[in-house]
């Protein structure tokens, strides 16, 4: 099965992706039904978690089909592969490294880069990117977002992260942004699960608005 193709067809009907930095692998299965439940079908570990690969491996083996598990701050080749090997079929990075994104896609799995300038853009794209990660999206902000897509392929989505939350999320989307990676306005170590729900809630309320 091509993880890439069946992430691309996820993120094109659930664009967030929910980023669980900090969980931990007792928890993570509790926390992912929450969000599922919510209306998120796209799942991040970031590998600078406790124990990320393990955590990785049992949400791709518990998560029902169409639920994307991705594995985020995926610096190395090496890194990709264990990620790969742990059952990730979204690999994330905070910066563009030519090298991880070619060995992401010879995995198949669906790359997607941090990108801050159009040079990096372009840079991830040509190395293979199925999609670019504008990080920070709070310091580059929507007027960013606006230049980017008009020069950037029209294919390739542009997926704000960093800063993202409930106040600014509609303002990226009508920016022209594709989707949107949610960490602590979402998600942070040791919050009760019925706090996680009701900001789940609210950020998918607030993706679905139409700004003004």
């Amino acid at each position: 099965m091509n993880l890439g193709l069946t992430v691309a067809q996820t993120l094109a009907t659930h664009p967030l992706i929910a980023i669980l930095r900090g969980v931990t692998p007792d928890e993570v299965l509790a926390v992912a039904d929450v969000l599922v439940e919510a209306g998120f079908r796209a799942i991040e570990v970031p590998l600078n978690s406790p124990q990320p690969l393990e955590s990785i491996k049992r949400l791709s083996t518990h998560a029902s089909p169409g639920v994307a598990i991705g594995a985020g701050t995926v610096l190395t080749v090496a890194q990709a592969d264990a990620a790969a090997d742990a059952g990730a079929g979204l690999i994330l990075a905070p910066n563009c490294n030519p090298d991880v994104i070619r060995r992401t896609v010879q995995r198949g799995l669906f790359a997607m880069p941090g990108v801050a300038t159009p040079t990096e853009a372009f840079a991830a794209l040509e190395a293979g990117a199925h999609a670019l990660k504008l990080f920070p999206a709070d310091v580059l902000g929507t007027a960013s977002v606006k230049a980017w897509r008009a020069v950037l392929p029209t294919g390739p989505g542009l997926y704000v992260v960093g800063g993202v939350g409930v106040d600014n999320l509609a303002r990226f989307r009508a920016a022209g942004a594709r989707g949107a990676g949610l960490g602590s306005s979402l998600y942070e170590p040791g919050l009760p699960l019925a706090e996680l729900k009701l900001r789940a809630n609210r950020l998918m309320a607030a993706w679905s608005q139409i700004s003004s």
